[in-house]
Order: structure tokens, then C-alpha cells, then sequence
């Protein structure tokens, strides 16, 4: 088993109190992530962010419905179960949080120094909360993140967009993928990537975002999309 690496699988559950941008191609894109990483044995973690349904132990200002109970990934209810087409496998591990980051007030730290790992694959949602607390939190306890960007959501794709340019300008350790480039990484076959280099290596005024994001677009060897 390969316990340099390990793959991080974030939130990717059945919660639909808000909706997420082109959740379908996140899904099949994950699906696809997890095929090959299974394959040559990376372990696999996923993340489920529960919140108790009594509503104690709740961040300040988490909105709370008429009875007192939190509106979103609320404990004992299918919300906070994994998309059934990614299920965890036999042998993958499930690690429950109460806050954005997979790191806060969990083992999973633990965890991954008991597999040796060095190098954490990210996928998941939300790419602008969840996601990238969970990567600012790994970069700060020294582990390389290879973050697959469209296997990641949040509820717009300028969000999503947004998020991932503030891991390019300040996430060091960081190496930004498509699935399909990452896929050929694994094959041992030519690939693009984007990897931080210098500070806030995507700077840019409020005018220049779309143009900006094209960059990072065409760094990953993605097609270049309307921000929706």
C-alpha cells in the first residue's frame, strides 16, 4: 500500500439545504478520482460535517431552525450521509467534524501520520469554507496538498474560483490539478498542474477576476467557462 499519499474526500454528502454549482460533474469527477487512487492502494478518508441536533456546540450565529435545531447537516438525518455513488468502501475511513476544518477538534491528524502520509489529495465541498479551512490547516501542519479543482464545488462557480485563487497566492505546499491531469499523473504521463511559486502569484483588481481565473483555468488545462 502507498502510505506516502492519502486521499482526503471533504463533506461530500447528502445535504441539499443550498445548492451547489455543477454538482453532477463534481460527483462523476470524484468517482473517477477514487477509482484510480483505490486502485494503487492510496488510502481513502472522508469527512462528514455533522452538527448536533440539539443545536449545542454550535459555532456563534449557526442559523437555527423554529425547534432549535441546525438548518444544515443536521446529526441523525440523511443530510449528513455520504452521496450514496461515493460511499465509502471497505477499508476507508470516516471521520466526523463539528467545524469547517477536517483538522479541528478531530483525530484525523493522527490518523495520517499512523499511514506515514506526507501528501494529502483533496477533493470535496465547500471549496470557499470546508475545503479551504482543511488545506490552510494542513499546510500549517506541514503536509503537501495536491487539490483537485474540479472535484471540488461551492454554490457558485465565482466562489469556487475565488477560493482556489486564494490557496494559489498563499498555499505554498500546494499543487492545483484538473481530474483528468491528474489522472495522466498517476499514469506517469505528461500533465499540467499550477504550483505556487512566488506571493500571491494570481494578483489581481476586482476588474481583472474573470481574466484571472482564465489563467488558472488554462494552468490546469481546463476549458475557460463563463463565470456563472
Amino acid at each position: 500500500m502507498n502510505t506516502d499519499s492519502a486521499c482526503l474526500v471533504i463533506d461530500m454528502q447528502q445535504e441539499d439545504g443550498f445548492p451547489l454549482h455543477d454538482l453532477h460533474r463534481v460527483i462523476d469527477n470524484n468517482a473517477e478520482l477514487l477509482a484510480a487512487l483505490r486502485g494503487i492502494g492510496i488510502p481513502v478518508i472522508y469527512t462528514r460535517h455533522i452538527n448536533a441536533a440539539d443545536g449545542s456546540d454550535l459555532p456563534p450565529g449557526e442559523p437555527l431552525d423554529s425547534a432549535g435545531r441546525p438548518v444544515s447537516y443536521c446529526a441523525g438525518t440523511c443530510q449528513v450521509q455520504i452521496i450514496e455513488r461515493l460511499a465509502p468502501r471497505a477499508g476507508d475511513r470516516v471521520i466526523d467534524k463539528p467545524r469547517y476544518s477536517a483538522f479541528h477538534r478531530t483525530d484525523l491528524d493522527r490518523q495520517l501520520r499512523e499511514l506515514g502520509a506526507k501528501r494529502l489529495i483533496v477533493s470535496g465541498v465547500l471549496t470557499d469554507a470546508c475545503v479551504l479551512a482543511t488545506v490552510l490547516d494542513a499546510f500549517a501542519l506541514g503536509y503537501r496538498v495536491d487539490l483537485i479543482a474540479d472535484a471540488c464545488a461551492s454554490t457558485t462557480e465565482a466562489a469556487h474560483n475565488a477560493a482556489l485563487l486564494i490557496m494559489a497566492n498563499w498555499v505554498y505546499a500546494l499543487e492545483l490539478f484538473s481530474t483528468a491531469q491528474y489522472l495522466k499523473r498517476l499514469r506517469g504521463e505528461p500533465h499540467q498542474s499550477c504550483r505556487p511559486t512566488e506571493p500571491d502569484q494570481f494578483a489581481h483588481r476586482p476588474d481583472q477576476f474573470v481574466a484571472t481565473i482564465a489563467r488558472l483555468q488554462t494552468a490546469l488545462g481546463l476549458p475557460r467557462r463563463n463565470q456563472e
